[in-house]
């Protein structure tokens, strides 16, 4: 099979597209037929060696998957060959054949096609963990969602309406605060200004008045971290959902103290060791939620596997416009 194979970490365009060995099933784990690749900004890191996990040298890494099942081992029950999936994976996704394990294989329905399916994985099962799991985010609530304009992002904007909350989106022009109107954003606040300390919580306060947000939802960290903490009501919650940045602030304890707001981490990986019935909980409710056209995934671009490297290295210095999702059915033809 061809895929993106990592002998070495290093530069994202230092990888390339080559045949290697096909997957073969041990007794818990299901064959997919790849038709479709969601790519994630944790991929960025991981073809870089930065990410949590190294695995074993050469590896395809990759995430996300949708196709048809084409193989089982002995022990799987709950999928059977010729069954549509989508999967989630530590690597392994960016193949025309990728392995998973039972547990983290989801059933599609026929309506839902495989771009749209494979381009949901990580951004809508992480937007779930935050907003409805961890976030436990109640009808007329106010949110503030930050990198509201990007995939995790719009996500939980969509998601927190469909809760029922009023949300703020925090984005950096107006242009991508456009975007997440368009996806169902309230309101939305430029945190490209200067000062970010006190502009946020003027824009905040302007938007819904003087008693701000009842979570934050921060995807940034850093300098957006620390403004958009300030913007929390009474008894907020404040949701790390990641660190784009890669610059993790350390949040000040009298300002926690104070207004008695919880810090609340909301990783997504983990759930599938720790917790595997909040994914499936979540798989399940975000298919209910597309059924009833309640959230819109957008993909921005459709690839061939062969351009996937250019792809992630867009995403890694910020110039993707929207979800860019990977198809492999030119390659079956």
């Amino acid at each position: 099979m061809k895929g993106l194979v990592i002998h070495e970490f290093g530069d994202i365009n230092s990888h390339h597209v080559e045949e290697f060995d096909d997957p073969v099933a041990g007794p818990d784990d299901v064959i997919i037929d790849v038709h479709a690749i969601g790519l994630n900004f944790p991929d960025t890191l991981m073809l870089r060696g930065k990410y949590q996990m190294w695995p074993d040298r050469p590896f395809i890494p990759g995430r996300d998957a949708a196709g048809i099942v084409s193989s089982l081992g002995a022990n799987v029950t709950t999928v059977k060959i010729g069954d549509r999936v989508s999967c989630q994976v530590l690597w392994g996704a960016f193949a025309e054949k990728v392995k998973a394990p039972e547990t983290k294989v989801f059933k599609i329905p026929d309506a839902l096609d495989f771009i749209t399916a494979a381009g949901m994985v990580t951004t809508y099962n992480t937007a779930y963990v935050a907003v409805y799991e961890r976030g436990n985010i109640q009808h007329g609530e106010t949110v503030l969602i930050t990198g509201a304009s990007g995939g995790v992002g719009m996500a939980m904007v969509e998601l927190a309406k469909a809760r029922g909350a009023i949300v703020i989106a925090g984005v950096t022009s107006k242009e991508k605060g456009q975007i997440a109107i368009d996806h169902g954003a309230d309101h939305w606040i430029d945190l490209a200004v200067d000062n970010l300390h006190e502009n946020v919580k003027e824009q905040v306060v302007n938007a819904v008045g003087e008693n701000l947000c009842d979570a934050v939802f921060d995807v940034v960290g850093g300098k957006v971290f620390d403004a958009t903490m300030r913007c929390l009501a009474y008894r907020g919650r404040m949701v790390i959902v990641g660190f784009a940045t890669l610059d993790i602030s350390m949040p000040k304890g009298h300002h926690i103290l104070l207004k008695n707001i919880s810090i609340i981490g909301a990783p997504l990986d983990i759930n599938f060791k720790k917790s595997i019935d909040v994914i499936h909980r979540g798989v399940k409710t975000l298919i209910k939620l597309w059924e009833e056209n309640q959230i819109k995934p957008a993909i921005a671009k459709i690839i061939p596997l062969e351009q996937i490297t250019q792809a992630i290295a867009t995403i890694d210095n910020r110039s993707a416009e929207g979800k860019i999702v990977v198809s492999t059915d030119a390659l079956k033809s």
